[in-house]
């Protein structure tokens, strides 16, 4: 008798390759343990498993952005993983400004100057040493980064240092009309590059000659993308929701260490930006330098082409004006930071002298955070 036919199964996703149970079951018991803990007071029992939660979320996170940028290739998965974090953490921003009043004017260039310096020095900086201690020496296109970079000056100048000079209002101010013409350029200069990221340049943003085991690898199905995809957006509501649960408990700490308060701020924003950098680590350690500076730079343009055209939109509801210049020092920071990235990312090829040196300045950023 003829063989009688298996009838055809349907593959079971929570078992396909780039998909595993645990990728499932992480974001979901996060967001769950968020809305268990959220309005109560952190002991330390509740502070240890919000931290444990917090950090399973990262790895969910760094995970399905690695589905994600595999189906849909460079320089896409990227800038899905930059933009989502930082319309998440721009919601975040809203929330905080609105629910804490005139003390929380500066906020939002606090979070955008932090953001820029750990994308540009702090994410750089590891992913130059990191793989530089594994490949020697590492390229990229300088046609990605100098537009990258030149967005990230122009933008970083017109939204938190011109504020400081102005004289039509008082103080590191805009009036109506500068925040309303710097939320708009903002905008439209962060539109300009994504299209030239995405469309008209793509090829600009693609790795360098990587012939690895990944860029070999057959991408997953579109519907197994669209599941990490929607896991992707539930990771990292869960990153940006449990920094913000342990806010309070991190804010005290460091009320009674007599520390700033700008310090609090930056933990904060370390915290929530640790998917794009674990995802930007694994790209240089895989000699696909050109995602990790895709991620690191897109990140800081992301923070600024979305954070500033949102609050300048909102500036009428809130009961303050918005401090968006930035004091001296941090100006000073600022600028060493542009300058070295345009030494540094100008030539194609990088070693770890190079990201030795973003990361003396990432130190410099931390310790006149706590030293000012």
């Amino acid at each position: 008798m003829p063989a009688t036919k298996a009838p055809a199964r349907h593959p079971n996703w929570m078992h396909l390759p780039g998909l595993p149970p645990w990728s499932l079951a992480v974001p979901l018991l996060a967001v769950l343990v968020l809305g268990a803990a959220w309005g109560r007071p952190l002991g330390l029992v509740l502070g240890l498993l919000l931290a444990t939660a917090l950090f399973a979320a990262v790895v969910a996170a760094i995970h399905h952005a690695e589905v994600v940028a595999h189906r849909v290739g460079e320089p896409f998965g990227t800038l899905v993983l930059a933009v989502a974090v930082t319309i998440i953490e721009v919601a975040l921003i809203v929330a905080l400004m609105v629910a804490g009043g005139a003390s929380a004017n500066a906020l939002a260039r606090d979070t955008v100057f932090a953001a820029i310096m750990i994308a540009a020095n702090g994410i750089v900086g590891v992913c130059l040493v990191a793989g530089g201690l594994r490949h020697g020496v590492l390229a990229y296109r300088v046609e990605g980064t100098s537009p990258a970079l030149a967005s990230l000056g122009a933008l970083a100048g017109l939204s938190l240092v011109l504020p400081s000079f102005t004289s039509t209002t008082a103080g590191p101010t805009y009036s109506g009309s500068q925040l309303a013409f710097a939320g708009v350029t903002s905008l439209a200069l962060y539109g300009v590059f994504v299209f030239v990221q995405t469309v008209r340049h793509r090829d600009y943003f693609l790795p360098v000659g990587n012939d690895g085991e990944e860029s070999h690898a057959t991408p997953p199905p579109n519907w197994v993308a669209w599941s990490s995809l929607g896991l992707l957006m539930v990771s990292l509501v869960g990153v940006v929701g449990l920094a913000k649960a342990l806010a309070p408990a991190l804010e005290a700490g460091v009320a009674a260490a007599g520390l700033p308060q700008a310090a609090a701020g930056v933990v904060i924003a370390m915290i929530v930006m640790l998917p794009e950098t674990g995802a930007a680590v694994r790209a240089a350690q895989g000699n696909r330098m050109q995602s990790s500076l895709n991620l690191a730079l897109g990140s800081g343009l992301a923070s600024i082409g979305l954070t500033i055209p949102v609050v300048a939109a909102l500036s009428h509801w809130f009961p303050f004006p918005l401090a968006l210049g930035l004091p001296p020092m941090q100006i000073v920071l600022l600028t060493l930071t542009l300058i070295t990235a345009t030494l540094t990312l100008g030539s194609g090829r990088a070693t770890v002298m190079q990201g030795a040196v973003h990361l003396v300045l990432f130190a410099a950023f931390l310790f006149l955070s706590l030293v000012p």
